[in-house]
């Protein structure tokens, strides 16, 4: 068995996540007290009784998934989980698979992302940027949609999710025009998102020269695990390099596909989600459809000790 474990990013989060994991593992509040010490606030609290509002603001989500997939790392290494072969992560999953491989001091990684996502924020104006996903379409398609509805405006592909399953971002007026675009190349859906921050466009490039300025004065180090960037589905250890890539991440695509592929390549067959839901597994089992290769997402007690059985008995 060689074991990958990856990290989801924005859009996962619920009020109430980790409820049940927390109850039997004091490992997992005691991960978000350590976070809540970084930030000023009770991050536990928000992510057990909200408001959903504040907890879906980007500056709260990122700390409250971070802490989430650390959590649930920590919380597999306790229970005797197999040390993974490799690391990844979706976009802010990124910078949880860093911590994870001991490239980031977690409390840093809680305020650094706080910031992040407060950039992002303000970025652009509120209701300016909007994001939607295209189900139904190749990447060629998806992307000539775009280019046919941007007149001047911005709207890119920016989640390359899984075959056939594309998330684009930009000016909202662009995006709606995309969706128009999209649906008349014969996707299957083309919905708008519930987010207004145009994330990995090209619309978050000053987001992105704000958080090289934050970033100058966070330590990192090279990582422990082998770990593979969701920007170029390649695998980054200098400290330097590392720094750079999260700077351009910002304003990227997020190539999970390639990603993904990069990882089973590299002789992954297990691959295991750390942290709430499971839309990383779905996509997972969508790109690496070989029967040999296993995908599991830890979401609660039962699923836990699934993926402990698993990969001991795979090993």
């Amino acid at each position: 068995m060689s074991l990958a474990c990856v990290f989801p990013g924005q859009g996962s989060q619920s009020v109430g996540m980790q409820g049940e994991l927390a109850a039997q593992h004091p490992i997992v509040q005691d991960t978000f007290a350590e976070a809540s010490g970084a930030l000023g606030y009770d991050l536990w609290q928000l992510v057990a009784a909200g408001p959903a509002e504040r907890l879906n603001s980007t500056e709260c989500t990122q700390p409250a998934m971070l802490a989430a997939g650390v959590a649930t790392w920590r919380l597999w290494t306790q229970q005797g989980g197999a040390t993974p072969a490799m690391v990844a992560g979706h976009s802010l999953g990124e910078f949880t698979a860093l911590v994870c491989a001991g490239a980031l001091d977690f409390p840093t990684a809680a305020a650094l992302v706080r910031d992040r996502g407060r950039y992002m924020q303000e970025a652009t104006p509120a209701g300016g940027g909007a994001m939607a996903a295209i189900l139904g379409l190749d990447d060629a398609a998806a992307e000539a949609a775009c280019a046919e509805a941007a007149q001047g405006e911005i709207v890119e592909a920016v989640n390359y999710n899984a075959p056939g399953q594309i998330v684009i971002a930009g000016q909202a007026s662009a995006v709606e025009r995309a969706i128009v675009a999209a649906r008349a190349r014969g996707a299957k859906r083309a919905v708008l998102l519930p987010v207004s921050v145009p994330a990995h466009s090209s619309l978050m490039r000053g987001a992105a020269a704000q958080l090289r300025e934050r970033l100058a004065g966070v330590a990192i180090s090279a990582p422990r695990i082998e770990y593979i960037s969701a920007v170029d589905a390649q695998a980054h250890r200098e400290p330097a390099d590392i720094r750079a890539l999260l700077e351009r991440q910002l304003a990227s695509p997020v190539r999970w596909s390639a990603t993904v592929l990069a990882l089973s390549a590299r002789g992954a067959n297990v691959l295991v989600e750390c942290g709430p839901g499971k839309v990383l597994t779905a996509l997972n089992r969508r790109i690496e459809r070989r029967p040999e290769i296993s995908c599991l997402a830890i979401e609660d007690q039962a699923s836990l000790e699934a993926a402990l059985a698993a990969t001991r008995s795979a090993s």
